[in-house]
């Protein structure tokens, strides 16, 4: 049975609250006033003595719970634990689900949103799973993230569509009406359950471009900036309230978590944000975190869960008979507290192919917590495998590029993918000393002055530097294929020192701004028709067994 946090002490201590007794604000605020409620709200989530008597006058409620997902960026494992998790939030009773929440007469209606990034890399087959996996475990709905548009063919995505019992949804785009994809993507989208309409509004994120480089299915796009984006979210959700006569209006935003609160603020028809894109993991319910008041006093709640499908949500609310959020509770789910359903597991090996078993590790250090911008132990065996394997001086790959890591037992090829799961082509590269410490020196300093970490650091083989949390690269070092160190000089680096690199074409084409964008560039050497994981797999089983995932300090940060 799921088990989510009751509303009592112990999860107030988990979970986080607003204060330790209900809220209450008087009714008569001005409003004028826009950062104090203009009306009596009720927020829990800790103690359900109800405001509401239970006699014949008592205000009547409308129950939901919403199962929500975002930024799964293609992990299957994940995915297939996410979707065990669904079919028991189906099956179990919402007052059993969250008893100190929900009364056994309660009628609660269930949804299930996602915001988007479930899809990632270009590979056909893993993103075929990816979409087949929100129609599997019933997702109404799904926001556009960046990597959806890792599906580089706008015809491809659109056959995607075509097979999906989700919408999604992306109300600050405009699309080309001569692309496959017109009338694909929605603005929005009108749900009812027992009787009771909701409005649910989508957002791309407005920085798709910076996100998403070269590609034809971008082409297709016009893209609004965070301003605009705000504007238009507005405009829908008042059509929505007041052509369609609709009191519940959800949000499902790939926009991050500034834009979120901003929209929360600025906006007076908004109920429930369900973010993403900055892989924010929020928990419980706390006053200016992730509960604002509209401009009319109205509470609005956002929800985050991470990265990388470790995590779901399930967020509880009541509403009063104005579509007006009462009671609220948000409960965040470990995902590997699940199995991985023997029957779903087969079901996408059916699709993608038996694993195949390359090796095994007898001890593994612990991953990063922050896997952008600390040196990651559990990237060197790929990044050691383009170098080793390609023949080249060194190996250069974005942090962004490694979504999980190795644990003690066997590795087989599905977790080289749910490591390192974009499935981007090998290059081998030549470039100059220049170029290497300027795509080093982005990393960090754009990686430690941005709030989302991103792009994230450049992981290495056959280097190592020393950086520091202001963003400044302090000392480089080569290490040739004899093991003799070679300083470099990071204030003058050389335009004529050249070496050989192991890449992959997104960093190549100037995916994540390392090197400039050109889909053609003048210094690929060589390349070919096969990702890092091929190579993983390759290097792996040449190595002595069992191995060691060890800290060999080749990125230290000071």
């Amino acid at each position: 049975m799921i088990n989510v946090p009751n509303i009592n002490q112990s999860a107030i201590n988990n979970s986080g609250t607003i204060t330790s007794q209900p809220q209450t604000v008087p009714a008569n605020v001005s409003q004028q006033n826009n950062t104090t409620p203009n009306y009596t709200a009720t927020i829990y989530p800790q103690e359900t003595v109800s405001v509401y008597n239970p006699s014949e006058n008592a205000p009547k409620l409308t129950h939901t719970s919403w199962f929500y997902i975002n930024d799964v960026h293609g992990k299957m494992t994940n995915m297939e634990r996410i979707y065990n998790i669904s079919k028991e939030f189906d099956s179990t009773p919402a007052n059993v689900m969250a008893s100190k929440f929900f009364s056994e007469s309660d009628s609660v209606s269930k949804f299930k949103v996602s915001s988007g990034d479930i899809i990632l890399g270009e590979e056909i087959i893993p993103n075929t799973v990816a979409s087949q996996f929100l129609n599997w475990s019933g997702f109404i709905a799904s926001a556009l993230g960046n990597h959806e548009l890792d599906i580089t063919k706008p015809e491809t995505f659109a056959k995607f569509l075509s097979e999906s019992n989700y919408k999604m949804l992306a109300a600050n785009v405009d699309i080309d009406p001569n692309s496959p994809l017109a009338n694909k993507i929605h603005k929005s989208m009108i749900t009812e359950k027992d009787g009771v309409r909701y409005g649910i509004i989508g957002i791309a994120p407005p920085d798709m471009h910076e996100r998403v480089k070269l590609n034809d299915t971008l082409k297709d796009f016009t893209i609004y900036d965070v301003e605009e984006t705000i504007k238009r979210v507005q405009a829908e959700a008042k059509r929505l309230k007041e052509e369609e006569g609709l009191k519940h209006i959800i949000v499902l935003s790939h926009g991050g978590n500034q834009l979120d609160k901003q929209l929360a603020k600025d906006s007076q028809d908004i109920d429930i944000i369900f973010g993403a894109h900055t892989h924010n993991l929020i928990k419980g319910i706390t006053e200016g975190e992730n509960l604002f008041y509209s401009k009319t006093g109205e509470p609005v709640i956002i929800t985050q869960a991470g990265k990388d499908g470790e995590n779901l949500g399930i967020l509880n609310v009541s509403f009063d008979q104005d579509g007006v959020i009462k009671k609220a509770q948000n409960n965040i789910i470990k995902t590997r507290d699940y199995n991985r359903p023997l029957f779903i597991k087969d079901t996408v090996e059916n699709i993608l192919g038996k694993p195949e078993v390359v090796g095994r590790v007898r001890s593994a250090v612990a991953p990063p917590e922050n896997r952008l911008i600390e040196n990651n132990p559990h990237s060197n065996l790929i990044t050691d495998a383009m170098r080793t394997q390609l023949g080249t001086d060194i190996a250069l790959l974005n942090a962004a590029n490694i979504r999980g890591y190795f644990s003690q037992g066997p590795i087989d090829t599905r977790l080289l993918t749910d490591i390192s799961p974009f499935g981007n082509k090998m290059m081998i590269l030549e470039l100059s000393e220049k170029q290497i410490v300027d795509a080093i020196k982005y990393g960090l300093k754009t990686s430690f002055s941005r709030a989302s970490n991103k792009p994230g650091l450049l992981l290495v083989s056959g280097m190592r530097y020393t950086g520091t949390k202001q963003g400044e690269l302090l000392e480089l070092e080569f290490i040739d294929k004899n093991n003799q160190v070679h300083k470099i000089d990071i204030n003058n680096p050389r335009t004529d020192k050249k070496y050989t690199v192991a890449a992959d074409d997104f960093f190549a084409t100037g995916g994540d701004g390392y090197l400039e964008s050109n889909k053609n560039p003048n210094f690929v050497l060589q390349k070919f028709n096969v990702d890092k994981n091929v190579l993983a797999a390759d290097y792996i089983k040449k190595l002595d067994q069992p191995i060691d995932i060890t800290d060999d300090k080749r990125i230290q940060i000071v």
